[in-house]
């Protein structure tokens, strides 16, 4: 999904020193437009991670979201997602804020399996109120106890507002963004403007990356991570 011209403020911003080079680790890269391309790297301890920009609200967010925990596990590559909240999707930064809450309070797993669920249930989303009503749904038939308040001190909302930040350095323009990056390289996925591969590119361009790097995926250790974290 196209992000709203109103935010793109990026124009202003100059190219950083220091980026990684695209590269081609299977079939050949589209053009971006990418900025700061020193933030494509995968994190410590990982050769190959597939980096991930999404809103929750996003059809095509929805259609790539398995396909990228599908190739994760088979690959056992790093799987760091960003929230990418677009202003047209009313509900959907309250929706990662909620996603963080049960990161942090209850299971990165049961997060996992939350974002998961509102991608398949996105269509019936259009309002807070109608996630409001979702989250109480969803946490009763998950035996957790709904929070009076999800965020007080607004810690969580400062990570999500981050991680569109970080979106918006690198000059993320369509959702989802899928970038597949090692230490010295990257390529785009999804997120380029008339590039709309079928998601099994996916699975060969890691596997490409893995080849290129000598990872291999017998120990290299699968995780998904949401990087924008505060302390």
């Amino acid at each position: 999904m196209r992000l709203l011209n109103a935010v793109r403020y990026t124009a202003m911003v100059a190219v950083f020193a220091g980026g990684v080079a695209q590269a081609q680790f299977a079939g050949t890269a589209p053009h971006d437009d990418f900025r700061d391309t020193s933030i494509l790297r995968p994190p410590a301890g990982s050769k190959v991670a597939i980096l991930v920009w999404e809103d929750l609200g996003c059809p095509a967010c929805a259609r790539w979201h398995p396909v990228e925990d599908e190739v994760a596990r088979k690959t056992h590559v790093a799987l760091v997602r960003h929230d990418f909240p677009l202003a047209q999707h009313v509900w959907t930064f309250e929706g990662a804020v909620f996603a963080r809450y049960l990161h942090d309070k209850v299971s990165a797993k049961l997060a996992d399996e939350y974002r998961s669920d509102i991608f398949k249930s996105q269509m019936q989303i259009e309002s807070k109120d109608a996630l409001h009503q979702f989250n109480e749904r969803w946490m009763q038939a998950h035996h957790q106890q709904m929070p009076f308040v999800v965020d007080p001190g607004g810690k969580l909302a400062k990570e999500v507002q981050a991680d569109y930040d970080l979106g918006i350095r690198l000059n993320v323009e369509f959702t989802p963004t899928i970038v597949v990056v090692t230490n010295g390289a990257y390529q785009v996925v999804s997120g380029i403007r008339d590039y709309n591969p079928e998601p099994s590119k996916l699975l060969e361009v890691v596997e490409g990356a893995l080849a290129k790097t000598g990872a291999h995926p017998a120990i290299t250790t699968h995780h998904t991570t949401h990087a924008q974290k505060l302390r």
